[in-house]
C-alpha cells in the first residue's frame, strides 16, 4: 500500500495511469512481467496439479514456459512499436477504427474475466486454508475482501503503483519458492531421484507416468493435447502481458524484458516440479485433496510441514500478493481497453481530455470489473486455479492471437477479417467452454448438479483456435473493403524499426 501512494504522486496524465509513463527500464520490466505471469496459477495451482497428479500436473509448466518463446519472436516488439496503451491501438492501425476497437475491447473484457475468476478462486482457498473458514459462505467473504483491497490498488496507483508491486512481488515468489526448493532437496540429500521415488511411494508409482490425470483414452488424449495449444499460444494474447510492453521508452527494452521474463519465469517453473513432488511425498495427495482449498494448497500444506507456521505464514504471504498483483494488472489493462477503446475512440471519437476524463472513466471501469470478478469467483471457488487460467488462454489464442498475426503479418487483411476472426474466435471459445466437461456433467466441475455437456473436451483451444485464424481468413476473402497499402507499409516500416512510435528511439 505504501509502495501504490508513493507511485502514485507521480501519476497525472493518461500516459502515467495506463503505461506508468513509459518509465521503466527492461530489466525493471521483465521482473514485472515475471510477477505478472506467475500467477496464483504457476504457484498454487500447478504444484498442487504435479503434487496430486505428477507427470501430468507438470504440462502446465512446460507450456506456460514454451508461450514465451511465441511472445517473444512473434509479438513483443513489433506491439510495442504499432501501439500506444492496448491492443486495439495496434489492431485499428489500418481497419475501420470504431468496430475493431470495440471488437478488440470486448476480447480484452472477456479474457481478463476468465482470469480474474481463477485468481479469485486461489484467494479464497488460500485464506480459507490460513483461517480454517470450511463454509463456503465464509469464503464468499475472503473473495469479496480480496476483491475490495484490489480495487483499491488499481484506483490508487494506475500502472505505475501495480507495476512496483509486481517486481516487489515477483521478488519476493522467486525467492519463496527458492528457499522451500533447496529445503526439500536438502532433506533428501540433494538427490531428485529420491524424492521422486518417494513421492512414488506415497503416491502411487502413477505420478511419474503420463496419463494420471487425462488418462489413457482418445478423448483425454486430445484434452491434453488442446491443453498444450492453448497454454503455448495463449501468452502471445493475453491482454495484461501484452501492455506491459508498452511500460518501457523503446523497442530494444521490450525485448530485454522478455528475456529477463524467460529467465525467470524458467527458473520459477523448475522450482515447481520440486515443491509438486515435494507436497506429493511429504504431505500426501489425499491430504492435499481434503484440506479446505483442495488442490491449490499443496504449496502452502508443503511450507507447513517443512518449516511450521512461521513458513506457511510467509509462503501464504507471498501467494497473497501473487494474487493482489496479478488481480491488480489485470484490472487496470481491463478498464484502459474500455476507457482508451470504447469511450475514449469510439464514444468520443477521440476528442476527449487526455488528462482526466479518460482516466476517470478508467477508475470507474475497475470497479465494476472488480464487482464482476467478485461475484465470478465466488462461482468458480474450489476448482483448480491452473486449470481456470488455461481456460483464459484459450480465450486469449482464439479472439486475439490470430487476429494480431494477421494484422502485423498479411497486406491483405481487412477490417472484414479482423471482426470475424475476434467475434467468431470469442464466441465459439466460449460456447465450447460453456458446453464442456469443465463446467457441467462431472464431479469436479463448476456446477455439478447440471449436465448440458456435448462437448466432450475441458478445453476447447485444439478446435477453437484453428478455427478463429480460418474465420480471419474466410471474412478477408469475402470482405469488400479495399486494402490501405500506404497504412500496411506505414504500420509494416513502424512495427520493424519503431520509426513514428511513442517516445522512440531507432537502434
Amino acid at each position: 500500500m505504501v509502495v501504490v501512494f508513493r507511485a502514485s504522486r507521480n501519476t497525472k496524465t493518461a500516459a502515467d495511469y495506463y503505461a506508468g509513463g513509459r518509465a521503466f527500464t527492461g530489466p525493471q520490466n521483465g521482473v514485472a512481467i515475471a510477477g505478472d505471469y506467475l500467477s496464483a496459477a504457476s504457484f498454487l495451482g500447478i504444484a498442487g496439479a504435479i503434487a496430486v497428479y505428477g507427470y501430468d500436473g507438470f504440462l502446465y509448466s512446460i507450456g506456460f514456459l514454451v508461450a514465451w518463446l511465441v511472445a517473444l519472436l512473434l509479438v513483443a516488439e513489433l506491439l510495442r512499436n504499432t501501439g500506444k496503451y492496448t491492443m486495439g491501438d495496434v489492431l485499428s492501425f489500418r481497419m475501420k477504427e470504431r468496430p475493431v476497437r470495440t471488437a478488440a475491447s470486448l476480447s480484452t473484457l472477456a479474457v481478463s474475466f476468465f482470469y480474474l475468476l481463477a485468481q479469485m478462486a486461489g484467494a479464497g482457498g488460500l485464506v480459507a486454508l490460513l483461517l480454517g473458514i470450511t463454509s463456503k459462505s465464509g469464503q464468499a467473504l475472503v473473495i469479496a475482501v480480496v476483491g475490495a483491497l484490489m480495487i483499491v490498488y488499481v484506483l490508487v496507483g494506475g500502472m505505475k503503483g501495480t507495476t512496483w508491486v509486481q517486481i516487489i512481488k515477483a521478488a519476493l515468489l522467486i525467492a519463496g519458492a527458492l528457499v522451500m526448493t533447496v529445503w526439500v532437496l536438502a532433506m533428501y540429500g540433494f538427490n531428485l531421484s529420491g524424492l521422486l521415488g518417494h513421492a512414488a511411494e506415497v503416491a502411487g508409482p502413477s505420478v511419474l507416468d503420463p496419463g494420471a490425470q487425462y488418462g489413457t483414452s482418445e478423448t483425454s488424449k486430445l484434452d491434453f493435447v488442446s491443453l498444450g495449444v492453448a497454454l503455448v499460444l495463449g501468452t502471445a494474447g493475453l491482454p495484461h502481458v501484452l501492455m506491459r510492453f508498452y511500460t518501457v521508452p523503446t523497442a530494444k527494452e521490450a525485448r530485454r524484458s522478455v528475456v529477463w521474463a524467460i529467465w525467470l519465469i524458467g527458473l520459477f517453473y523448475l522450482f515447481t516440479l520440486v515443491l509438486g513432488y515435494g507436497a506429493g511425498a511429504l504431505v500426501g495427495p489425499e491430504a492435499i485433496k481434503d484440506a479446505p482449498g483442495g488442490v491449490n494448497s499443496a504449496a502452502p500444506l508443503l511450507a507447513l510441514e517443512i518449516g511450521g507456521p512461521l513458513l506457511l505464514g510467509f509462503i501464504a504471504a507471498v501467494a497473497f500478493a501473487t494474487i493482489l498483483a496479478v488481480v491488480a494488472g489485470l484490472t487496470i489493462t481491463a478498464s484502459a481497453s474500455f476507457a482508451h477503446d470504447i469511450y475514449a475512440n469510439v464514444l468520443k471519437k477521440g476528442k476527449v481530455d487526455d488528462k482526466n476524463q479518460e482516466v476517470k472513466v478508467a477508475r470507474i471501469t475497475a470497479v465494476v470489473i472488480g464487482v464482476v470478478s467478485i461475484l465470478g469467483g465466488i462461482a468458480a471457488n474450489g476448482q483448480n486455479v491452473a486449470f481456470l487460467v488455461a481456460l483464459a488462454f484459450a480465450v486469449a489464442a482464439s479472439a486475439n492471437l490470430p487476429t494480431l498475426l494477421y494484422s502485423l503479418f498479411w497486406k491483405r487483411f481487412n477490417t472484414t477479417g479482423a471482426l470475424w476472426s475476434i467475434y467468431g474466435g470469442l464466441a465459439v471459445t466460449i460456447l465450447l467452454i460453456v458446453f464442456s466437461p469443465a463446467v457441467t456433467g462431472s464431479e469436479s466441475a463448476m456446477f455439478p448438479s447440471l449436465d448440458i455437456a456435448w462437448f466432450p473436451l475441458k478445453n476447447p483451444g485444439l478446435i477453437s483456435i484453428p478455427v478463429s485464424f480460418l474465420l480471419g481468413y474466410l471474412g478477408t476473402i469475402f470482405g469488400k473493403e479495399k486494402v490501405n497499402e500506404a497504412k500496411y507499409a506505414e504500420m509494416e516500416v513502424r512495427s520493424l524499426t519503431g520509426a513514428g512510435a511513442e517516445k522512440a528511439i531507432s537502434h
